[in-house]
């Protein structure tokens, strides 16, 4: 149509932005410099309300926002308020914070330049037809001996196969997000290698599960076995995998490494007796950490009085410690300390972590 593209989203990569022509920018220049918006994004919490009353005064009066992704990404209220007052030109909605709309909305009280549909894409005449014949043209191929274009379900495992990898599945796919949460932003690159008697294993399923835990932080229920390498060769994050079975630290372990916008990130677990997870090494400081659902992640100076700072602050912000773990390299050099904690962490407390003295850098991980 002749447009300048203009695009955010924090987890593709400059040289994937190329390949799709558009030019990758911050949200804040994005919103201020374009016509039309539109959003094509999962909702997580990183991405609730992010179209709001801050965000919507930096639009130009003509622009005009498109909302076919998920409810609750805009701000409703703060839409219906700029309408109204003219702030921007428009808006075309099909999805909304409380389905199906609420009679009391603000939505519906705007007069003009809003339009509000169904979200009904896929229930149309054309495409229950599209459906149909394209299910009926895969099992003639089935059929026919020739492979299924879009199976819904990872590539068949051997049963012995299968109970041997599916531990380290699990293991590459809590990796994976620890590692991309602990990059905090565009993953370029990961390298995956396979160490001990895993090395020698099938190795494309594990691959795919570390891709999986990779972009789950991002696209949340949008990604799965299926489609996890087409995701990331989408965003052109680059997968290299290497093996090495001489390393006999654990029976097998994986190692993830993340290059991205924000430097190197690496990780490395295993699978002890029971197929139980373990947090064997962070950014080649050595622990053993059980994974949990919330987590907290420091690196120090290690030195006296870090351990009780922190526990004494925590203590203060009701936040529980159910395991703690310290790694270090050398006495009173860098070290890396985990705690499993029982409760989400509270607002306001990572700015005070920060302020704790010898602490260089802290990471909230959610599992």
């Amino acid at each position: 149509m002749g447009m300048r593209l203009l695009a955010y989203d924090p987890f593709i990569t400059t040289d994937r932005a190329e390949q799709l022509g558009v030019s990758l920018v911050e949200l804040e220049v994005l919103v201020r410099e374009s016509d039309y918006i539109t959003l094509h994004i999962p909702k997580t919490k990183d991405t609730h309300h992010l179209i709001n009353r801050e965000t919507i005064e930096m639009m130009k009066p003509t622009a005009r926002i498109i909302n076919c992704a998920r409810g609750g990404i805009i701000d409703e209220a703060a839409l219906a308020e700029a309408l109204e007052a003219g702030k921007i030109a428009g808006a075309a909605l099909d999805v909304y914070e409380n389905e199906p709309l609420e009679q009391d909305s603000p939505l519906l009280k705007v007069g003009k330049n809003l339009l509000l549909t169904p979200h009904l894409g896929a229930s149309t005449e054309e495409a229950q037809a599209n459906v149909a014949i394209d299910v009926a043209e895969q099992i003639r191929d089935v059929l026919l001996g020739l492979p299924a274009r879009t199976a819904v379900n990872i590539p068949g495992l051997r049963p012995d196969v299968w109970q041997k990898l599916k531990p380290y599945m699990q293991l590459a796919e809590m990796l994976g997000n620890l590692v991309s949460q602990l990059a905090g932003g565009r993953v370029e690159s990961l390298d995956i290698k396979l160490q001990g008697e895993i090395a020698n294993s099938e190795s494309q399923p594990i691959v795919v599960a570390a891709l999986k835990g990779l972009l789950s932080p991002a696209l949340r229920e949008r990604v799965n076995f299926v489609n996890a390498s087409i995701e990331a060769k989408e965003r052109g994050i680059r997968v290299t995998e290497t093996r090495d079975a001489t390393i006999e630290d654990y029976t097998g372990s994986l190692q993830l490494t993340a290059h991205g916008s924000q430097g190197q990130q690496s990780v490395t677990g295993a699978i002890l007796s029971r197929s139980e997870l373990r947090i064997t090494n962070i950014n080649g400081f050595p622990i053993n950490v059980a994974p949990s659902q919330y987590m907290l992640l420091t690196l120090h100076r290690d030195m006296p009085g870090i351990i009780g700072s922190l526990g004494s602050l925590l203590g203060n912000f009701n936040v529980n410690i159910a395991s703690m773990q310290v790694g270090r390299r050398m006495v009173r050099g860098e070290a890396v300390m985990v705690l499993n904690i029982d409760d989400p962490l509270p607002a306001g407390l990572m700015e005070e972590i920060l302020k704790i003295q010898g602490v260089r850098a802290a990471y909230v991980v959610n599992l």
